[in-house]
């Protein structure tokens, strides 16, 4: 049978998003297919929110010329406009119902003379897999539809002591893609198909999909993403944004639906390198929430990464292009790679060709890593927060009792092989986490470092974003990412251009709690090239 058309993918995609769960407002479909966005697609921006940093929306409203009543007001807007009409972007998954009353109080705080920060009355969207007070937490679950944590995870405290907003919470690839090895990046149950705002026939990739949507298109200031493997990075990179996956453990974990205890990490996502360094700023500083790794991070985090950011740290810097990471970019990509090295060259930077030593070792160790961790991790989260479903068993019975709405388009082979393992004594797990760890970062990144004398290794984050296919699953373009994941190092992506429209990322990975040096290099190569780009809503591109 030959592969679907370019229409007819189109048309499955679209048909994604009215799954079940679904408000009526996003089940209706956009106009006939075209190469650009039709008339109507945007709304009207009458408080200038749109690509507006947190920098000027504070200024304004130190100002009085803004409000964060009007401010958060302007933001449901936007998501009523190009998440339920228009575009159907399908990103965001819940509205908080207490975000206007919080930015109001959040304002008389101003006006009594209490600033709370930076961020103080800057609104928030964070992954539907953060708990977050009243909203459901439900890693995009049919199964945990009902769930309402009964408090906020550590670094949502951590934003509202802050004097964010809390918007919502953002659509994801489901159990954050790890339930199927055929998954569609950015398809939930609960939250149906998120689409990707330069060309919505396009992956959002995943699977903090909804954040790097809702954040590309400004329907918030910044988001929290999560990644245990490429989760941030690459929807950061095809949709245009900065995304920083700190070293694991400098962030708080608790009160997050886990995968890997090894790799889990949440992070920032935003429009600027300043955004992401101010929004991590408050991660890093949440209480540890009983998570191991941010205990054992005291020391190492930096109290303002905005503060570290230097326009010239690009200066004198080794940077290790890395070859052959199966990445394969098409000629207008490589064009862009091309410049953004220059750039880099120009800027002071001595860049030299390297490759990873035993690139892709610890592959097979890391994958029998994350089926171990993930079904601990996950019973505890469940049992904890006191979820309608508690061992991963149940949860593998309730998508085969509701196969039809949980399973139209993979099954749940991860979840089953998952439930399968033992305990974390076992030998085969402990054997394959010092492999990980050993081949990803000592014997990968260190050595690299070392014999090179690089402060940072940079390679193309992925490929362009890829078609949306409901029958064959996600036709990954690649990635670079993949030791810095493994050994839990830091890992950034910055825009350095476009393909077709399509946003391509660079991606920056260095040693353990390097985070600092990394976002001051992407923020050098940010100011050096300007290179993102709005997103232009486009349905489909010419064949």
């Amino acid at each position: 049978m030959p592969l679907p058309t370019r229409l007819s993918l189109l048309a499955l995609a679209l048909a994604l998003a009215g799954c079940a769960g679904q408000p009526a407002t996003r089940q209706a479909r956009p106009p006939a297919i075209t190469d650009q966005a039709p008339k109507g697609f945007l709304p009207g921006d009458p408080l200038r929110v749109a690509e507006a940093d947190t920098a000027t929306l504070a200024a304004r409203m130190a100002s009085d010329e803004l409000s964060s009543a009007r401010l958060t007001q302007a933001y449901l807007d936007r998501i009523a406009a190009l998440d339920d009409a228009g575009p159907q972007l399908n990103a965001v998954i819940e509205l908080n119902p207490n975000a206007v009353a919080e930015a109001r109080a959040l304002d008389e705080e101003r006006k009594a003379g209490k600033l709370r920060g930076p961020l103080h009355g800057i609104p928030v969207l964070v992954k539907d897999n953060i708990d977050a007070t009243p909203m459901v937490n439900s890693a995009g679950s049919l199964a945990l539809a009902e769930h309402r944590p009964r408090h906020d995870a550590p670094l949502v405290a951590a934003l509202r002591e802050a004097g964010a907003v809390i918007l919502g919470k953002t659509n994801l690839s489901e159990w954050a893609n790890f339930r199927s090895g055929r998954s569609i990046s950015g398809w939930s149950a609960r939250g149906g198909l998120t689409r990707n705002p330069y060309v919505l026939d396009r992956s959002a990739c995943g699977s903090s999909s909804g954040t790097g949507v809702a954040i590309a298109a400004s329907l918030a200031a910044v988001g929290v993403g999560t990644e245990t493997d490429g989760s941030i990075l690459c929807p950061s990179a095809v949709n245009g944004l900065v995304g920083f996956k700190p070293t694991v453990g400098l962030v708080s974990r608790a009160g997050i639906i886990p995968i890997s205890s090894s790799q889990d990490t949440a992070g920032p996502m935003a429009r600027s390198v300043a955004d992401a360094a101010q929004l991590l700023s408050v991660l890093a500083a949440a209480q540890a929430g009983g998570d191991d790794a941010a205990q054992a991070a005291v020391g190492k985090r930096v109290a303002d990464y905005v503060g570290t950011l230097d326009a010239d740290a690009l200066h004198g810097a080794r940077l290790g292009l890395l070859r052959d990471t199966g990445v394969k970019l098409p000629p207008e990509a490589d064009a862009a790679l091309q410049r953004a090295l220059k750039a880099m060259r120009d800027a002071g930077a001595t860049i030299v060709e390297v490759r990873m030593p035993g690139d892709g070792r610890w592959n097979a160790a890391e994958y029998q890593v994350m089926l171990y961790e993930f079904k601990h991790g996950l019973e505890r989260y469940l049992r904890d927060s006191g979820a309608p479903v508690q061992t991963l068993d149940a949860l593998i019975e309730f998508n085969r009792a509701h196969a039809a709405r949980e399973m139209p388009y993979f099954g749940q082979d991860i979840f089953e092989q998952a439930a399968a393992k033992g305990s974390l004594k076992d030998p085969a797990y402990r054997k394959a986490a010092a492999q990980a760890r050993q081949f990803a970062g000592a014997q990968g990144i260190d050595a690299l470092l070392k014999r090179h004398k690089l402060d940072a290794l940079i390679a193309p984050a992925t490929a362009p974003a890829f078609m949306v296919d409901p029958v064959n699953g996600d036709a990954f373009g690649g990635a670079s990412w993949g030791a810095a994941a493994v050994a839990g190092y830091p890992s950034l992506t910055v825009p350095m251009g476009e393909a077709s429209g399509l946003p391509v990322g660079l991606a920056f990975m260095g040693r353990r709690w390097s985070d600092a040096q990394l976002l001051s290099l992407g923020y050098a190569f940010e100011q050096a090239t300007q290179a993102r780009t709005p997103p232009r809503y486009r349905l489909t591109l010419s064949p």
